[in-house]
């Protein structure tokens, strides 16, 4: 039995990707990047402030953290809720106590239930990243073109008028998009996006959105509630993480990114936010060391490109 020729015939046999959504690059290719004052890594402090129905939609999937039991689930209810009536507030001293700028991945409900939290995000000099409607909000393909579009529209529009600011960043709920996303996302004003998890740079799709990529291996979702680490133990990973990246720009030339992706809701408990806020008061001191919102980032990217 002989293969049949078409099976070769594949249209997007090619150099670098089977898509035309952004270009082949590889970190080491490309011209360095210069961060303010010379430092050596970008630290993007990064917290999700997220609303769960206490009803979750299954369509087209369920939102990684969502209610799990029969419900009303009203376990997993409080302990996130917790982040948004305690967590929350502890993540904000901790980055007040280092001196650093934060950025933080909000859904429009929590901006529409609890104005007074996102007004004190605001005035603290941090960064609304738009982050959907809320944990039903989540984006796939199947999801029609106009119903996405609302989504999108709501979620900004609802942001502006609590903030006073329009988002210029998004991060999709489990970083999930349709084949629509980017280009509507584009269409919406939106600068950059933090979905696409392959480099430690941004780099720029094709339609002119940005990539800051929001590694979820490195997040406190995937290292404490999924591997089950400690918080000592996160704070020494993203610890090597840095010592690793700071090495990296020293001997190769050029700027590296460091994401410290963190929950309310995990990382706010009284037991870890005492190894959150040494991480941040270490890194703050190091001279190898940027921290800036996700937008400063970018800005500071794209001067350059």
């Amino acid at each position: 039995m002989t293969l049949d020729p078409a099976y070769l015939a594949y249209p997007q046999r090619r150099h670098g990707y089977d898509h035309d959504l952004y270009p082949w690059s590889a970190l080491g290719d490309r011209p360095p990047v210069r961060w303010p004052d010379g430092k050596a890594v970008a630290v993007w402090p990064c917290a999700s402030l997220e609303w769960f129905p206490i009803v979750p939609n299954d369509t087209p999937f369920r939102a990684p953290g969502h209610m799990q039991t029969a419900y009303p689930d009203f376990r997993h209810y409080t302990s996130r809720d917790y982040g948004n009536r305690v967590g929350v507030y502890r993540l904000l001293d901790a980055f007040a106590k280092a001196g650093v700028a934060a950025s933080f991945a909000t859904n429009a409900a929590i901006a529409e239930r609890y104005p007074e939290l996102v007004a004190d995000i605001v005035v603290a000099g941090h960064e609304i990243v738009a982050h959907s409607t809320d944990m039903n909000g989540t984006i796939a393909t199947g999801l029609p073109i106009e119903e996405e579009r609302a989504l999108i529209a709501a979620s900004l529009d609802t942001l502006e008028r609590v903030t006073g600011v329009r988002p210029r960043g998004w991060l999709s709920i489990a970083r999930s998009e349709s084949w629509n996303t980017l280009d509507l996302l584009r269409e919406a004003g939106l600068i950059y996006i933090c979905d696409w998890v392959n480099d430690e740079l941004p780099y720029r799709f094709t339609n002119g959105l940005i990539d800051l990529p929001l590694n979820h291996e490195l997040s406190d979702r995937q290292i404490i509630a999924v591997q089950q680490h400690s918080a000592d133990s996160y704070a020494q990973q993203m610890r090597d993480a840095f010592d690793w990246l700071a090495g990296e720009a020293n001997e190769q030339g050029g700027g590296r990114m460091l994401p410290l992706h963190v929950t309310p809701y995990i990382m706010g408990l009284p037991y870890r936010i005492g190894a959150f806020e040494a991480l941040l008061a270490d890194l703050a001191a190091h001279d190898n060391a940027w921290f800036a919102g996700g937008g400063a980032i970018v800005d500071a990217w794209a001067a350059q490109q």
